[in-house]
């Protein structure tokens, strides 16, 4: 707490004084954020990791109420103002970290505000008294804030709203969370046109779609884009392997490198420890402590599925030094301000510069501090993206996130959400939803449309009552049933994931949460690696796994939906860019360095492709003919790629592939040998008809069921069940493959359809990488090769052809077979 100032201080000398409390001075783009503030702009503070972003935005609302009430006698801490600010974080787990962050200048100036938060996290006690009078500044989430919109009595006290925040705005955008966000804000814009929006982002490309769509397309007022310190002091090292592989594979973790992470660990105080996946997360934790018993009680855990008071216990860990090390996936990525941190180790390629970024700047989070990152390879290759991912970041070449347009399943949501909130006229409805980046070019036919589909379900579910849950009156549309506006609310949100169930001890406390597939497949006794312990399931009750304390070595660990990262196409150029300057001898960096012999044999055997190259080798081994062709886009577009080029040469070419991909190139192995010359003549690389070609060649019909499921979860037709009373797996899936059909057999231009199509050629297939990547291909050199012997590009590709057949040896003794073949033949010709 700061002493009682004299009254003559000015609202600025009272935020100085704060500031050298904490030993810092204001930043020249903090003090443009507070001027900005005060003359009613709105806009994005674009800064890097730890720069003070969070300051920046919350003093302006805190300078602007310290002027308007200069008089410190009437600050009554029993009677604090009215709600005035909100504050969006973006995942719930932030909330009370960042409460704790907002709290420290109250306190320190003394201001009689309340801090509040409400996301799914807090209590039902704490959620009815803020029903009754909101805080003077609330802490919430996308989905909280739409579950406020759906209590009409608080739509008084969100019109005494000065502004909103929303923090951490680059992990929002491009997502359907993204677009619930942007229409809370329309509606908050709504009810009080003069409110204030703000949005804090680090490592993004595209700053003026975010901007646009954070304030809208015609937003009241000045909007301003204000540059923190975009260029933080970076430290990025690489761990090389002691022996380097020639002939590299994917799909194996790296664990070979522990000891070299645990000496590294031991070398300084605190380190968060990244990984790509939750399942990673468990077997490095496991594999740490196994190299390094003592460290017992010194590492943990933190990861989405584990229980929140694990997570809030390894927080606090970090915050007050207890903890040496934290395995991590990105739960720990956005937001949380740990300034003991002063290593992150890296397992993995991050598949994109801007998460690169984003995860270095976690350690050193403070303006004035360097990030260091140790960066560990989980195969050789992996160290050529991170030279890529250094280039890109000093070229300033990050990522953007393209924006979603008219997503209609959360349009619906929205409305039914709107029309339990006091409800709304059409017209009225329309002209705010096109203040929306997302729907400002929303037809009058899609909003007839939605409208029919909340009021009477469509037109193929018109005779079934469930499905009409929007009533119309005069017309005015309001949800007057009880139990839809319980369910409503019980199912609001976006994020669809398989069903999961809570992971429990026999007597004791819940470690978390586990996705009903994976458990639907143990048997009891079967041992499996959770929360950092070796369990074994007792049985499964009322959508709870039992389990107890196990010894011996785990039959399987958990798979979580949401693991595949694939390589951002920014990433994608700098790496070929990278491999180009190997083929002219160019070996920059450490990481280049240790990969010349992998270079040198590649260049032997076959090329090392320039960038305005396309390579394709041609080769033959005891499972039939190979052809590995090289594009370098990341794994999402091989995969459309390699079932397109199948499909257009089996056209003119009788034969039947099995194909394989990883995110530097294809495989396809046939029984026949190819003519791949002709194929390219025939043009195979052409972009030219390819949507049409791309829903031909593959199971559109199955994918688009499987994306159909999402899209009905956020369009209300399937519940996800009641607390307790949680659908399955199979019943969902079961239910919307029903409607799915009816609706193409009965309703075939039923909008969420074509929707279901358009997300799988976008976002599970990257059409639009496609079409860029076939033209870049066309527009290259193809040259084809035939290498002696399996290359070292090719034979991670063959690795996951492997993958598919049965044998009786283990698929990693036959990788060890097959690398030690290779290396003897490389080992002859140096």
């Amino acid at each position: 707490m700061l002493q009682t100032p004299p009254q003559s201080e000015t609202p600025l000398q009272s935020v100085d004084r704060y500031f050298a409390s904490i030993g810092w001075k204001p930043f020249r783009f903090q003090r443009s954020v507070w001027r900005a503030y005060a003359g009613g702009s709105s806009g994005l503070v674009h800064s890097a990791t730890g720069t003070g972003k969070t300051l920046a935005v919350w003093m302006g609302p805190i300078l602007k109420w310290i002027k308007e009430n200069p008089d410190r006698s009437k600050w009554n801490p029993k009677r604090p103002p009215p709600v005035r600010v909100l504050w969006i974080t973006p995942l719930r787990a932030l909330a009370g970290d960042t409460e704790a962050s907002l709290r420290a200048p109250i306190e320190g100036l003394g201001l009689p505000w309340l801090l509040e938060s409400r996301t799914g996290d807090s209590k039902a006690s704490a959620k009815a008294r803020q029903n009754k009078r909101l805080p003077t500044a609330l802490v919430t989430t996308p989905e909280s804030l739409s579950l406020m919109l759906t209590h009409e009595r608080l739509l008084d006290q969100l019109r005494g709203l000065e502004a909103v925040i929303v923090d951490e705005w680059h992990e929002l955008l491009g997502t359907k969370r993204g677009i619930q966000t942007e229409l809370g804000l329309a509606r908050l814009r709504k009810l009080n046109p003069q409110l204030r929006t703000w949005g804090v982002s680090a490592t993004l490309g595209n700053l003026d779609d975010a901007r646009e769509s954070l304030v809208g397309v015609d937003p009241v007022g000045d909007v301003r884009v204000i540059q923190g310190y975009t260029k933080k002091r970076l430290k990025l090292e690489s761990l090389i392997p002691a022996n380097m592989e020639r002939f590299p594979w994917t799909g194996h973790i790296g664990t070979k490198m522990v000891p070299q992470v645990a000496e590294l660990i031991a070398k300084v105080k605190s380190v968060l420890v990244f990984a790509n996946t939750r399942s990673q997360t468990e077997i490095w934790y496991q594999h740490l402590l196994k190299q390094r018993p003592d460290w017992a009680g010194e590492i943990a855990l933190h990861h989405g599925s584990l229980d929140t008071s694990v997570r809030r216990w390894v927080e606090n860990g970090l915050r007050d030094g207890s903890l040496r090390a934290v395995v991590c996936t990105s739960s720990l990525d956005l937001g949380v301000d740990f300034t003991a941190v002063d290593l992150v180790i890296q397992i993995g390629s991050p598949k994109g510069a801007a998460r690169l970024l984003q995860r270095a700047g976690r350690s050193g989070h403070q303006p004035d501090a360097e990030s260091r990152l140790a960066f560990v390879p989980t195969n050789a290759i992996e160290l050529i993206e991170l030279a890529a991912a250094q280039d890109a970041i000093r070229k300033g070449h990050l990522e953007a996130r393209p924006l979603l347009r008219k997503p209609l399943d959360v349009l619906a949501q929205h409305v039914v959400t709107i029309a339990i909130g006091g409800g709304f006229t059409a017209d009225e409805l329309l002209q705010e939803l096109r203040t929306t980046y997302a729907y400002q070019s929303l037809s009058d036919p899609e909003w007839q449309w939605v409208l029919d589909f909340v009021v009477r379900g469509g037109s193929s579910l018109e005779a079934y009552p469930d499905f009409h849950r929007v009533n119309v009156h005069s017309g005015r549309y309001i949800v007057e049933d009880r139990r839809r506006i319980t369910a409503h609310r019980m199912n609001i949100g976006t994020i669809v994931s398989d069903a999961s169930m809570k992971v429990k001890f026999l007597k004791g406390k819940t470690l978390g949460t586990a996705e009903e597939h994976f458990l639907s497949k143990l048997n009891p006794g079967d041992r499996f690696l959770f929360a950092g312990r070796l369990v074994s399931l007792v049985r499964v009750r009322d959508n709870v796994a039992y389990v107890r304390r196990a010894t011996g070595e785990p039959d399987s660990v958990p798979r979580w939906m949401g693991g595949r990262m694939p390589l951002s196409s920014e990433l994608s150029a700098e790496l070929r860019l990278k491999i180009e300057q190997a083929a002219a001898g160019k070996f920059v960096g450490r990481e280049m360095k240790a990969l010349r012999r992998l270079f040198e044999i590649q260049s032997r055997w076959s090329v090392l492709p320039r960038s305005d190259q396309f390579l394709i080798e041609r080769i033959e081994t005891r499972g039939g003919h190979q052809l590995f062709l090289f594009p370098f886009e990341g794994r999402l577009v091989h995969e459309g790629l390699s079932a397109l080029l199948a499909y257009r040469i089996s056209r003119f070419q009788k034969t039947t592939f099995t194909m394989a991909c990883n995110d530097y190139g294809i495989v396809l192995q046939s029984p026949h040998r190819v003519d791949i010359d002709d194929a390219i003549a025939r043009k195979i690389f052409s972009a030219d008809d390819l949507v049409n070609d791309i829903l031909n060649s593959m199971n559109s019909t199955e994918m688009a069921k499987r994306q159909f499921r999402q899209i009905a979860r956020v369009a209300g037709l399937i519940q996800q069940g009641f607390p307790g009373r949680g659908k399955s797996t199979s019943h969902i899936q079961a239910s919307s493959n029903l409607f799915y059909d009816v609706f193409s057999q009965y309703d075939p231009d039923n909008l969420l359809l074509e929707q279901s199509r358009r997300e799988v050629l976008e976002l599970q297939l990257e059409s639009s990488r496609m079409f860029d990547a076939l033209d870049r291909i066309e527009r290259s050199e193809i040259v084809v090769t035939e290498p002696p012997k399996v290359t070292p590009l090719s034979f991670s590709l063959l690795v996951d052809k492997l993958r598919d057949r049965v044998s009786s040896e283990t698929l990693a003794d036959r990788i060890r077979r097959l690398q030690s073949q290779l290396e003897k033949e490389a080992d002859k010709e140096d």
